[in-house]
């Protein structure tokens, strides 16, 4: 089979990738080992997150170090038989959070997530999906005076990126959430982020948006993507498949992928979980919630998912199940959760970059491509990274600056 371009990963950013090629006009084969959205794209809190101008940092306060470094926090855990093989990514990442440097990623950050709305948009519309949309935003909620008031006034600096926020006290947050029994001191409602029902069938939707453009899914081994007389070759279940272009799209098993061909990058995994549970007496809650004890909530077609934070682990290591439970004994005392419905816990890897930004661009050698390392954010910037590689593989004019994106930032 010969074709355009090869995409390689079928998860929300590969897709979008792959629906924008064709749509310029591009043959396009996207290629995955099993179906679209089955990966990392499956398990995450189904935030488009208009308002997440800042991405996670690393904790610069030596309270906030030492709390983690005791490997009990709902927010972030670590596998200590880890440490020694991720502790440069955890290092670099360290480093790259300081505030002089945290100030420009934020500058750059900020100027490609105010696109994820306005680029899911017609890609909703498109794909026949507005069922699994929610446009009420999302809330953060704090357990202390001081922590609602240092949050109320981060909103308030964000104004300057064009963010709209309501910030809820204690009293109009028990209006807001009845079901919610957690002593919380208040809230910030994001009002233009859109929520998601269903990740998984938000993906599969695009997916078919892609077939009905002309597009194609085959089942094949992205792992052996070779360079052959020029082109670019992978394996397929029904023989070898040849393009002249490839991107590759793996998420977190980007850096296995790109240390084959001969390229080290600075790339680390958060690894997360999730379990849905069904709403306690028929109350639920009508909008994700997101509480500082270090977990989300948010209302799916399948029941109230909990998502746990990071937990900084080897992308093949076997499931730490702590972090969901301590969470868990936290939410089912705080919000209306009732049994879980899952036959176990889901758990995925978040692909991250220490600077906190992905990587979107050409990789170096004729005709291969990258769109990996979003972080907390693949659901998010899916669209608009498909449109901005799109605008640079078709010798487009990109709709923002691709500069801070690039990979020769880590060379």
């Amino acid at each position: 089979m010969k074709t355009d371009v090869l995409v390689l990963g079928a998860g929300i950013v590969g897709v979008s990738v792959a629906i924008h090629l064709v749509k310029r006009g591009r043959s396009v084969v996207l290629v995955d080992r099993q179906g679209a959205g089955e990966g990392t794209s499956f398990g995450n809190a189904g935030l488009i997150q208009r308002e997440g101008v800042a991405p996670h940092l690393f904790p610069q306060n030596l309270p906030a170090l030492l709390n983690y470094a005791r490997n009990q926090s709902t927010t972030m855990r670590f596998q200590w038989r880890a440490l020694p093989q991720i502790s440069r990514f955890l290092a670099q990442y360290w480093w790259a959070s300081r505030a002089s440097s945290y100030r420009a990623i934020v500058e750059d950050y900020s100027k490609f997530i105010a696109h994820a709305v306005s680029e899911h948009a017609p890609l909703i519309e498109e794909a026949g999906a507005a069922d699994l949309i929610g446009k009420a935003g999302w809330m953060q909620a704090y357990r202390s005076d001081e922590s609602y008031r240092a949050a109320r006034e981060q909103a308030e600096s964000f104004e300057r990126f064009g963010l709209d926020h309501e910030a809820l006290d204690a009293d109009a947050l028990r209006l807001r959430e009845p079901g919610v029994t957690a002593e919380l001191a208040g809230a910030i409602h994001w009002t233009q982020p859109w929520t998601v029902r269903d990740p998984l069938a938000l993906t599969q939707a695009y997916l078919r948006l892609f077939q009905s453009l002309g597009g194609q899914l085959v089942t094949g081994d992205a792992m052996t993507l070779r360079s052959v007389a020029g082109r670019w070759e992978v394996d397929g279940a029904h023989g070898a498949m040849s393009a002249r272009e490839a991107v590759i799209a793996l998420g977190p098993w980007s850096d296995q992928m790109l240390r084959k061909l001969g390229r080290r990058l600075p790339l680390g995994v958060k690894r997360g979980y999730h379990m849905h549970y069904a709403p306690r007496g028929n109350v639920g809650i009508t909008m994700p919630i997101y509480d500082e004890a270090g977990f989300l909530l948010a209302p799916m077609n399948r029941g109230i998912r909990l998502s746990t934070g990071a937990e900084f682990a080897l992308l093949d290591a076997p499931p730490n199940l702590a972090q969901l439970d301590a969470a868990e004994r936290i939410a089912a005392v705080s919000y209306p959760l009732g049994e879980r419905l899952d036959p176990s816990p889901w758990m995925g890897a978040r692909p991250c970059t220490p600077d906190m930004k992905p990587i979107i661009g050409p990789e170096g050698r004729e005709g291969l491509w990258l769109a990996l390392g979003h972080a907390h954010h693949g659901l998010t910037l899916g669209p608009a990274t498909g449109r901005l590689l799109a605008d640079m593989m078709t010798n487009q004019a990109p709709f923002i600056d691709p500069t801070p994106y690039s990979v020769t930032r880590f060379d």
